[in-house]
């Protein structure tokens, strides 16, 4: 098949089957297209959309996203993962007020150097809005390609991944660029899917090469496994009336800048904490344990819920958190084992 076919192809499929209605297609803008890009990485659409209208609801353009606070958009992100990309949005919406006079720019050499863009992203954002003649190559373009032509070896591996290149750069039409990319990333999430694809369905499998010899599941090559670190953590929550004591984090390991409950990885330094601050241990109780896992370990929490009847101590011994109001809340960012506790104790 020529490359002019591969991409006639996917364009005559996404005129009738492609998905145009997405929140971030609608009214389309660099801007808008550039939070979902940022949103979307390793993240679904399915769960993306609603942070997504929350978000531009909240900033609707570089200039309202401007004048927030990093919590801001830390708490439009609680629950969505992946903090760090929070933290890029802001740091590039700054980037732009100060070199681009707060207009979002059209040029990928500029672009690419944003936190948190590489090429793909870059190219993404570019052709989807402008049409501009960039190719992407995000999870299910990969996933495509290596069934397609039959590649093996995982495709984070150097020389994979420069193939993967070469072939979309290729395969990319100069006209309908935009159509082409937003095309074959749902080919990809509807149609190629990780497991139980559509191959009946799909327009490319007259010279696919995995439908041919009926071997889907072995592309792309998967890599082994890691087996994820298992850790036990002990959350503290101090509660006094409808308050609950929470502090920012500043550990760069996980959950940086977002409010959680005091957190201890062992048993030692959770008694010396309690110690510290003079808590009567008479008034704690334990509340169920749960899993949370995250990309690289996966969480036992361990909750011990402190009721405080005054609070004239604590606040003398430890003034470093705030106390959150669950009957008027502060508009800031949690983890999502934070938000669970609280969501059942309110």
């Amino acid at each position: 098949m020529t490359t002019h076919n591969f991409s006639q192809l996917i364009l005559n499929w996404y005129h009738t089957c492609g998905r145009k209605n997405l929140p971030w297609q609608r009214e389309k803008t660099l801007y808008k297209v550039w939070i979902s890009e940022i949103m979307l990485q390793q993240t679904t659409v399915k769960t993306v959309i609603p942070y997504f209208e929350k978000f531009i609801k909240k900033f609707p353009n570089i200039n309202s996203l401007n004048k927030s606070k990093p919590d801001d958009i830390l708490y439009l992100w609680s629950g969505l993962g992946y903090y760090k990309r929070a933290e890029n949005i802001y740091k590039t919406a700054k980037i732009i007020q100060k070199d681009y006079k707060g207009k979002f720019p059209k040029n990928f050499s500029n672009i690419i150097k944003f936190p948190g863009i590489g090429r793909s992203t870059a190219g993404a954002i570019l052709s989807l809005t402008l049409n501009y003649s960039f190719p992407i190559l995000e999870g299910n373009v990969k996933r495509i390609l290596t069934r397609y032509y039959g590649i093996k070896g995982h495709v984070k591996e150097t020389k994979v991944e420069k193939k993967l290149w070469h072939l979309i750069e290729r395969l990319i039409p100069i006209n309908n660029t935009g159509k082409f990319n937003q095309g074959i990333m749902d080919v990809g999430a509807l149609i190629c899917t990780t497991i139980n694809p559509k191959c009946n369905d799909c327009p490319l499998k007259q010279n696919c090469i995995a439908y041919k010899n009926k071997e889907w599941e072995k592309y792309p090559t998967k890599k082994n496994k890691k087996i994820k670190l298992k850790k036990k953590y002990w959350f503290v929550i101090i509660k006094y009336k409808d308050k609950f004591w929470i502090k920012k984090n500043q550990q760069k390991t996980i959950w940086n800048n977002l409010f959680c409950f005091p957190y201890f990885e062992s048993i030692k330094n959770l008694t010396q904490w309690f110690q510290k601050n003079e808590i009567d241990l008479n008034q704690k109780s334990k509340l169920a344990s749960f899993n949370h896992t995250l990309s690289h370990v996966k969480l036992c929490i361990n909750p011990i819920l402190i009721e405080l009847y005054s609070t004239k101590k604590f606040i003398s011994l430890n003034n470093t958190g705030i106390w959150y109001n669950s009957k008027n809340p502060q508009k800031i960012g949690f983890p999502k084992p934070v938000k669970k506790i609280l969501n059942i104790l309110k």
